[in-house]
């Protein structure tokens, strides 16, 4: 069974050797990230015994949890990099490796009717968890010990260790905007976010609903603006942002509760892409063994986990607009912040943009409280562990959409938006691309942008053995480019949330040697790429599959490459067509690369720690 509390899982991992104690003053401007950056890379403590097999090589990485008990400027202590390794997602499940999970997960797809009474008993046994599952509520609850509220003058967000973690954070000025961190209504949070809670939203149509169905947890980051005011800050697909419409739809501002801490499957059960329907509370009840306990919060309708570190309370403003503005379009309006730029997994800032304010009507905690946090920003992070959780466990569930699907590989370059490799056994011609367009419409998978399918002899989590593959494609009959939504965190889409998607059927291929070359190029004019193909083409004739990238990059790294290859790659413009070979223009976009009628967007500065702030 997983931790009933996030403190019981730190002194597990404490006895374990898996936690360092840090007992110096530690600033929340970028020294937390330093840190956990550091740690990331090392060795960890303890190996996971079953993730060499999905993720060879990295099943030992990820240093140690740090609790940074000194954080200059804060009341709390602060816990970071607790997730960060796959040992550790591991034993924040319960202990078992994620297989062992997606195979209980597997018996209930995988059900036909009883043929007699046996059958039925043993049914009974299976679905027996399942009883279990609903949310308990209870009236007094640890995360309220201590309760602040707005009203009498308790609460002070500063004082939380929420942290900064790259240097361009909230400051809109240093990625091109002519707008300031004081327009935007933010200069006063100094960049910092959090960035490891479980936002609660309801439906408004659920509002007089005593237990509403509609209860949502996701886990979003929000923009410290003041003392009592943060920005929400969720993508338009994300289900808070629906409920957030149809609180505006009403005129009504949403009640939040922003969760800290609790049981140690919440983090995962709030990034876990669930089916329709199926609330984040019940996954966590099914992975923690039992019901998670509830507390009604004190100044906003909502329940919250009962065992949280902390829970923040608040409004969210729903009179201003939508996301989508610019600075130089129109006023920016009451009741929102130009939020942002952040740091985030693809490597790059996402670009601010207008999100509502949260007028924080209280903060309740722990009488000892430890704030959790996390560094967003490219792989390794604790993100990456959680979403290699997801790959693992909710494979059974896509296998029920998609049966052809006998396994898939989110590889680390490809962010888990940019890239999925698909291992199936062809039975009938284009059976390949039958597939892509299926995962293009399976939930959290239809934003992918590049999906590589294989055959059931190459072993899809080998990242350089499924790249020989590709090597081997007919480049005229095993691509597929189509249009459609992508991830709203795609700078490279010609338009935000909109842009093309490639397919290569590698079913038939076998390694070619010397038909896919990779260089780089020292651009500085639009056009640039398309040229060094062009002569790339020239120079290697027999080869068919050509990629370029920015000067600066490792192309001995095949993960180097791809990683930044695919967060800088649209196919509906950056691909160049030769007689018997393809280019793909992997270099960043500026003025002059406009094609195909698709245009360039403001391009993100890559995140560097040592950037000049």
């Amino acid at each position: 069974m997983s931790h009933a509390c996030l403190q019981s899982f730190l002194k597990q991992l404490e006895n374990e050797g898996e936690l360092l104690r840090i007992s110096e003053e530690v600033s929340p401007f970028l020294e937390v990230t330093a840190l956990a950056q550091q740690e990331a890379f090392k060795e960890a403590p303890t190996a996971s015994a079953t993730a060499n097999s999905f993720d060879p090589g990295r099943e030992v990485r990820g240093g140690q949890a740090l609790l940074l008990e000194n954080i200059k400027g804060c009341d709390f202590p602060l816990v970071i990099n607790t997730f960060g390794s796959y040992y550790r997602m591991e034993q924040a499940l319960g202990g078992e490796g994620f297989d062992e999970i997606a195979s209980r997960i597997r018996q209930f797809t995988q059900m036909k009717p009883p043929s007699g009474l046996k059958d039925l008993i043993r049914m009974a046994k299976q679905f027996k968890p399942l009883l279990s599952m609903k949310p308990k509520r209870v009236k007094r609850a640890v995360c309220q010990e201590v309760v602040l509220t707005t009203k009498e003058g308790d609460v002070n967000l500063k004082r939380l260790p929420i942290i900064k973690c790259w240097p361009f954070d909230g400051n809109p000025e240093k990625v091109g905007y002519d707008f300031s961190a004081v327009q935007s209504g933010t200069s006063s949070g100094e960049g910092r976010f959090i960035t490891f809670a479980g936002m609660h939203t309801i439906h408004a149509d659920d509002r007089n609903v005593p237990k509403p169905k509609s209860h949502n947890i996701g886990m979003y980051r929000s923009q410290l603006i003041d003392e009592t005011h943060l920005a929400m800050h969720c993508h338009l697909t994300h289900d808070g942002a629906a409920h957030w419409r149809s609180w505006k739809e009403i005129g009504e501002p949403m009640p939040i509760a922003i969760c800290f801490g609790g049981e140690t499957v919440l983090p995962y059960a709030a990034t876990c892409p669930l089916p329709p329907g199926m609330s984040e509370l019940l996954m966590a009840g099914y992975l923690q063994g039992k019901g998670l306990k509830l507390v009604r919060a004190k100044t906003v309708p909502l329940w919250v986990p009962a065992n949280s570190e902390f829970v923040i309370e608040g409004y969210v403003n729903t009179d201003c607009g939508h996301c989508g503005w610019d600075p130089e379009d129109s006023e920016l309006g009451e009741g929102a912040v130009f939020e942002g730029p952040f740091g985030d997994h693809t490597g790059f800032y996402s670009m601010p943009d207008r999100y509502p304010i949260v007028n924080v009507t209280a903060v309740t905690h722990r009488k000892n409280p430890i704030f959790p946090a996390t560094v967003v920003g490219p792989p390794p992070q604790e993100d990456y562990y959680l979403g290699k959780a997801t790959e693992r466990i909710m494979l059974p569930l896509l296998q029920v959409m998609i049966p052809e699907i006998i396994d898939y590989h989110l590889p680390e370059f490809g962010t888990f938006h940019n890239c999925v490799f698909v291992k199936i056994k062809p039975e009938y011609a284009e059976q390949a691309r039958k597939v892509m367009h299926a995962i293009w419409g399976a939930g959290q998978l239809a934003w992918t942008k590049m999906i590589v399918v294989v055959n059931d002899h190459v072993n899809v989590h080998d990242e350089r053995e499924v790249l020989d593959t590709l090597s081997g494609i007919d480049i005229h009959n095993d691509i597929e480019v189509v249009r459609g939504a992508v991830d709203i965190l795609d700078h490279a889409a010609p338009a935000l949330g909109a842009g093309g998607k490639i397919g290569f059927d590698a079913t038939s291929a076998k390694p070619k040697e010397g038909a896919l070359i990779i260089e780089s190029v020292a651009k500085q004019l639009g056009g640039d790429g398309a040229r060094a193909l062009q002569s790339m083409h020239k120079l290697n004739p027999s080869a068919s599959l050509l990629f370029v990238v920015d000067d600066g990059i490792n192309i001995d790294s095949l993960s180097e490459v791809f990683f930044n290859f695919a967060a800088s790659f649209d196919p509906s413009r950056d691909m160049h067509y030769y007689d018997e070979a393809i280019g793909f223009d992997g270099t960043m976009k500026i003025q002059g690369d406009e094609r195909n009628g698709k245009g360039v967007r403001k391009w993100p500065p890559a995140l560097r720690l040592d950037a000049c702030d």
